[in-house]
């Protein structure tokens, strides 16, 4: 048992430290290519932090683990909205300035329905998942597009400040997007290889392994960077973290695990933790989206959702205790 926790926590500090390289790499080569403030906030970096969970839920359904990919991509969006979302905006009520991310608001909540119909027969087919994948492909599309002609928009401001105007060597980015990449892909084995055994060890599913610690852990990288930039004023880079995370869990880790190995879920998984998921994602767009002007999530709505979690969380714990 205490190597299996000592691989968790060495695989998740090394995960969120590959993650950070890897953005940071992957933003310095956008930029020296000329890439838009904008759509690398939009694409690279919600690309980049999303990697902890692609990764961790491919290795996974290559094992024949496909409960941890499942419950890290729904663990990590209950995670984005209930507690990272819950502690940015009791820092920092959340203004919606920017009108594409209040497009997204909607668009991924009708994403959040299709993943529940894709399971709505408890199980993941292959064809399904080839279906979610290409759906991602087609919001990715849009998400570019947007952020073609955007370039006045509220988040590319905030992203401009956040990204600064330093900028390192072409041969340096370089070496920390390869370097970034092989750690993740290390560390995520790492970390695969504890959480089984735990679960193992335990008894306790793996689907619950992959909603608590995983999805905490592969989160980490987004609530450090929302807290950041709730910090220095930029909520829509918040959001943005946010939103473009719950896409990538969505429709893309859950796509790719489907592909790699179908897999079945229980019924108290579909009904507890995937409706729970699609409750949070409701309530961010109805709390986002300004219906009678700017979207706007107070702090106590941001209580609300962070008491929400720590519900789910002690209901998550007790049910396995």
């Amino acid at each position: 048992m205490l190597l299996f926790s000592i691989s968790i926590l060495s695989g998740l500090v090394l995960l969120v430290w590959s993650a950070d390289k890897f953005v940071d790499g992957a933003s310095s080569v956008a930029r020296y290519y000329g890439m838009s403030p904008l759509l690398i906030g939009m694409v690279i970096i919600g690309f980049g932090t999303s990697a902890p969970e692609m990764v961790v839920s491919a290795l996974s359904s290559l094992q024949g683990n496909p409960g941890i990919a499942l419950g890290n991509a729904y663990g990590s969006n209950i995670t984005n909205i209930a507690l990272i979302l819950g502690v940015t905006a009791l820092l920092m009520p959340i203004s919606v300035h920017s009108q594409i991310l209040r497009k997204e608001l909607p668009i991924l909540f009708f994403v959040t329905v299709i993943g529940i119909g894709s399971l709505i027969d408890l199980k993941l087919t292959r064809l399904e998942g080839v279906i979610l994948l290409l759906i991602f492909t087609g919001v990715m599309a849009w998400t570019i597009w947007e952020g073609l002609k955007g370039d006045k928009d509220a988040f590319s401001a905030e992203m401009k400040v956040e990204l600064g105007e330093g900028q390192v060597s072409i041969k340096k980015s370089f070496l920390m997007l390869v370097f970034g990449i092989l750690v993740l892909i290390f560390s995520s084995r790492i970390l695969v290889y504890g959480a089984v055994g735990i679960a193992t060890s335990l008894g306790v599913s793996d689907v619950i392994i992959g909603l608590t610690v995983i999805a905490v852990g592969t989160s980490l990288p987004e609530l450090a960077s929302s807290i950041i930039a709730a910090r220095k004023g930029e909520p829509d880079i918040a959001l943005g973290n946010v939103l473009g995370s719950n896409f990538f869990n969505t429709l893309a880790v859950v796509g790719i695990s489907g592909v790699i190995h179908p897999f079945s879920i229980e019924k108290e998984i579909f009904y507890r933790d995937v409706g729970v998921m699609t409750v949070l994602t409701l309530s961010l767009f109805l709390f986002g989206y300004g219906f009678r002007g700017q979207g706007r999530i107070n702090r106590l709505e941001g209580g609300v959702l962070l008491l929400s979690y720590f519900a789910y969380t002690a209901y998550l714990v007790s049910d396995v205790i």
